[in-house]
């Protein structure tokens, strides 16, 4: 009797899954195509090359909405505390440029390989820009 109560949950478990699966909505049927923000970086990585000890650790990341709506920064986060980005909160209309400032702390010696991760309402709506290099003692 438990096998065949298990089993009628089990093939009612599978059914409703499959039924549900079938039923999604295409993204692409959301929203039309075309009509969202985009972001497009002038670059996704920065080499920092070989740089002194407390020697300069930031950079810029230049992004343009080159979509037909307001580009809208959501989030800006770093892989750790050690890197520091700063951007504006306010939209940034179609044609319009910003930029990203990225600050590395060069205190410690040895290899940089981070990331930063740029979360939108673009089309694509996670970007991850990265900087490397070498911080010397």
């Amino acid at each position: 009797m438990k096998k065949l109560v298990l089993s009628l949950f089990l093939i009612l478990g599978v059914t409703f899954g499959v039924i549900a699966q079938n039923n999604k909505v295409a993204p692409s049927a959301n929203k039309p195509t075309g009509t969202q923000a985009e972001i497009t970086f002038d670059k996704i990585e920065h080499d920092y090359g070989q740089v002194p000890k407390n020697g300069n650790g930031e950079t810029t990341f230049t992004y343009k909405n080159t979509g037909k709506t307001p580009l809208i920064l959501s989030n800006v986060r770093s892989s750790c505390g050690c890197t520091v980005p700063s951007w504006s909160r306010e939209p940034l209309m179609p044609g319009q440029s910003a930029s990203i400032r990225v600050k590395y702390n060069t205190a410690n010696p040895g290899p940089i390989n981070k990331s930063v991760t740029v979360e939108s309402n673009a089309r694509e709506n996670r970007v991850i820009l990265k900087i490397k290099g070498t911080v010397l003692n």
